[in-house]
C-alpha cells in the first residue's frame, strides 16, 4: 500500500492506494499555506490510522519545480512558500516513517494516465492542465521528461504567448499562464468571476466570447508549441476548465491541426476521463518503484 499526498492550489489531497486502486481518501482545504506541512502530517496519520495497515512507501506532488537531488521545491510562484527548499522525502520519514517520492504534480498527473489511464501503452504523450495555472509534462520515448535540474517539459505554461503581455509572477513577459489562465482571469478580468462563468456568459455576451476565444487561441497556440517541442502521439487536456468539454476540446483540436509544422502528424487530443485519479495513480507508481529500487518513467 502506498500513501499519496498531493499539495494542491486550493486543497490538500491525500490517499492509500493498494494495487492501484484508491483505498481511502482525505482532502483539506488549504488558504494560509504556511501550515501545509503540519495539516499533511495530521491527516496522514489519521488516514493510516483508520486503514490498520501502514504504508510501504509515499508519493508527494507540489504544484512546481521540485530539486532531484534534494527533493525539495524550488519554485511555484509564490504558492507554498513554506515548503521550499525542504526535503519532503526526510519529513516523510521523519514525520510518518515512510521514505517518499516527490514530484511535480503535472508530472506525476501524467504518469498517472502513462501507467493506468487515457495515456496507456503510449510512449510519447504530453499533458496539459488548465486551471489555476497551466501544467504540462511531457513523455518522451518511454521516459517522462526532468532535465538536469527537474525544469524539463513542465514550464509549458510559460512560453511566450505575447510579447507585449502582461507580466506573469515568473519574471516572464507575456506567458500563457499570464494570459489564459484562472488567476489571470481574475487578475485581468474581475467583472468574471471564474472559468465556468465565462464559459455560460459567452453563449450570450459578446465581449465574453470575444474574450473566451482569445483564451482558446492562447490555450490552443500552447499545444502547438508543445506539439512542436515533443513530438506527441497523445495530448492530455485536464484540469478544472475541461469540465466543459468539448467547448474547450474542440476548438484546440482544430486550432491545432491547422498550425502545425506540415510534417507533423496531429496527436489525438484527449479530455482526461478520471483527471481526479492522476496525479494519485502516478504517486502511486512512484512510490511503488521506491520499493522495487527501480525506475518506471
Amino acid at each position: 500500500m502506498e500513501l499519496c499526498i498531493d499539495f494542491g492550489g486550493t486543497e490538500i489531497k491525500l490517499a492509500l492506494v493498494s494495487g492501484g486502486a484508491v483505498m481511502c481518501s482525505r482532502s483539506v482545504p488549504v488558504g494560509d499555506t504556511s501550515g501545509a506541512l503540519e495539516i499533511a502530517a495530521t491527516e496522514a496519520r489519521t488516514l493510516i490510522d483508520a486503514a490498520g495497515e501502514r504504508p510501504r512507501a509515499a508519493g508527494i506532488a507540489v504544484p512546481g519545480v521540485v530539486d532531484p537531488a534534494s527533493h525539495a521545491l524550488l519554485h511555484a510562484n509564490d504558492k507554498y512558500a513554506s515548503l521550499r527548499g525542504v526535503d519532503l522525502s526526510a519529513w516523510a520519514e521523519r514525520e510518518l516513517g515512510v521514505a517518499a517520492a516527490v514530484e511535480n504534480d503535472a508530472r506525476a498527473a501524467l504518469i498517472g494516465e502513462a501507467s493506468s489511464g487515457d495515456a496507456r501503452g503510449s510512449r510519447n504523450a504530453v499533458l496539459v492542465t488548465l486551471g489555476t495555472g497551466i501544467g504540462t509534462a511531457a513523455l518522451v520515448d518511454g521516459h517522462v521528461l526532468r532535465g538536469a535540474r527537474g525544469h524539463a517539459g513542465i514550464l509549458g505554461g510559460h512560453v511566450t504567448a505575447d510579447i507585449g503581455g502582461p507580466r506573469c509572477p515568473c519574471g516572464n513577459i507575456g506567458c500563457a499562464e499570464a494570459l489564459a489562465s484562472t488567476w489571470a482571469l481574475r487578475a485581468h478580468h474581475p467583472r468574471v468571476d471564474d472559468m465556468p462563468a465565462l464559459i455560460r456568459s459567452a453563449a450570450t455576451n459578446p465581449e465574453d466570447a470575444r474574450l473566451l476565444e482569445t483564451f482558446l487561441h492562447v490555450w490552443s497556440a500552447t499545444v502547438v508549441t508543445l506539439c512542436h517541442m515533443y513530438d506527441p502521439e497523445i495530448v492530455l487536456l485536464s484540469g478544472g476548465i475541461m469540465r466543459s468539454g468539448d467547448i474547450v476540446r474542440d476548438p484546440i483540436e482544430t486550432y491545432t491541426a491547422k498550425h502545425l509544422w506540415p510534417s507533423v502528424v496531429a496527436p489525438t487530443i484527449v479530455t482526461t476521463t478520471q483527471p481526479e485519479l492522476s496525479v494519485v495513480r502516478g504517486l502511486s507508481v512512484l512510490a511503488r518503484d521506491l520499493t522495487r529500487n527501480e525506475e518506471a518513467f
